[in-house]
């Protein structure tokens, strides 16, 4: 049963005039995190003009960071986004393992537990995107709450999986949100076998529950078409599907280590976006995020996830590979399969290893880093000085990298709207940007600006 929606935001999705010129616009995004709008302007059926406008304020954090103590990095990181502060700290901690070289020596178990943290925040960020934020949609409600009025169990299924994800960070972390349990060598603790033991049965029926789930999505939500020949990139590991480990791979030829991934791509500054726009260089733009990791590894799931992926394929009509990014919201299910499943099985038996960390020493270095966010991957580069101090420090957020993908997606979907009412295109628009789930602050961290002095002809960068 659809409802009438309306955008949640101030819009302006401006009529034509005489001249054939027609303007769709939204002030503020919603069901969104951070603060964005959008803008796309069309004259005669052609494209004039698509924005994704960051307004958020930049964040600065690779200029506070500098000075800091390489031990502290972690948790200042973690407060860049309250929603997938894990796969910030995974990042920086095993790009400065790399930079004062105790990278190699990390344990298997320490390495087990990252995947088990890992787990958990997609896991909550994942059902939190799909349920609250992106089914209603495809549903037709205007939001999560007004969704739940006729849907009520679906919502509360989906609570007590998000709440699972949850504590497993918890458990790991010492809070769910802004985690402070993770540290350059591993963990300041590893989780105690009664912790372990109260939440593995809840983590085994969420599993199943979510199998249930994501077939029931596959076979009640009609997707819209808008298939793109889309450049996919994600890290690729030899033996898993990637969360914390793996070279750097695309579709279409990249094929980079973890080093020389800043040397492959390009940010540029564009004047409507306080968030840089990254292109693979000699190329253009690419997408990163679940859609792009199923594709490059889908025969690296859990066999959880690997038996139900046919079956999904089956009731949407679509075989391997998905070129429709609005089918990430089914690759999210997946993936919250994936990651259920395999926690289960990191906690299964479990037993505390003999050391939750390595010790660490400060000394001069340099470390390159990406680990897989919820959105796609997220890439860090350090530099430290003899004491440990960081030099330099470069964050390439999934947002960022995705927003012109973003841009050229609202340009496709363009023929489509034209015989739409105002209210219908605006929407159409709004969900093309959410189907990337954007996390806006994680993507505003740093500009480069010129300083002109007056009087002078001299500029300063």
């Amino acid at each position: 049963m659809n409802k009438r929606r309306d955008s949640g935001g101030e819009s302006e999705a401006g009529s034509g005039d005489r001249t054939g010129r027609r303007t769709i616009r939204i002030e503020a995004l919603a069901r969104v995190e951070g603060e964005g709008s959008f803008h796309l302007t069309m004259r005669d059926g052609q494209v004039e003009d698509a924005r994704l406008n960051i307004f958020e304020p930049p964040r600065f954090y690779e200029a506070f960071l500098r000075g800091r103590d390489f031990r502290e990095v972690p948790d200042i990181v973690a407060r860049i986004c309250g929603i997938c502060p894990v796969a910030y700290q995974m990042s920086a901690c095993h790009a400065l393992e790399r930079a004062i070289g105790v990278f190699d020596q990390i344990d298997p178990a320490i390495r087990g537990l990252r995947n088990l943290f890992y787990c958990g925040e997609w896991i909550e960020s994942h059902v939190l995107h799909m349920f609250m934020l992106h089914l209603p949609d495809f549903l037709g409600y205007e939001s999560a709450i007004s969704m739940a009025a006729d849907h009520r169990e679906l919502v509360q299924r989906s609570l007590r999986i998000k709440k699972t994800g949850n504590a497993v960070i918890e458990m790991l972390g010492g809070r769910s949100v802004h985690p402070v349990g993770a540290c350059v060598g591993g963990f300041y603790r590893s989780p105690r076998e009664a912790e372990v033991a109260e939440l593995l049965p809840e983590l085994k029926v969420c599993r199943d529950d979510m199998c249930e789930l994501v077939l029931e999505l596959a076979q009640m939500v009609e997707f819209p078409e808008l298939d793109r020949d889309y450049e996919f990139v994600s890290l690729v590991a030899q033996d898993e599907y990637p969360m914390n480990l793996g070279r750097i791979k695309s579709n279409k030829g990249l094929d980079v280590n973890q080093t020389e991934f800043g040397e492959a791509i390009e940010e540029r500054q564009v004047a409507h976006s306080n968030a840089l726009h990254a292109r693979i260089k000699g190329r253009g733009p690419y997408l990163v995020g679940p859609l792009a990791r199923l594709n490059l590894n889908a025969d690296k799931l859990h066999p959880r996830a690997a038996e139900l992926l046919p079956q999904v394929c089956d009731a949407v009509g679509r075989p391997l590979p998905w070129r429709s990014n609005s089918l990430s919201l089914l690759v999210r299910g997946l993936e919250v399969v994936h990651a259920l499943a395999l926690a289960a099985d990191l906690l299964d038996g479990y037993r505390p290893p003999v050391r939750s960390y390595i010790p660490v020493e400060p000394c001069q270095g340099a470390g390159r880093h990406g680990t897989e966010a919820p959105r796609g991957l997220c890439w860090h580069e350090y530099r430290t000085g003899a004491d440990g101090t960081i030099a330099t420090a470069r964050i390439v957020p999934p947002t960022s990298q995705n927003q012109t993908s973003i841009e050229d997606d609202l340009r496709e979907v363009a023929p489509q709207i034209m015989e739409l009412s105002d209210e219908e295109a605006t929407l159409r628009c709004e969900q093309v940007i959410r189907n990337y789930d954007p996390c806006i602050s994680c993507s505003v961290h740093f500009l480069k600006l010129t300083r002109e002095t007056r009087h002078s002809d001299r500029r300063e960068s």
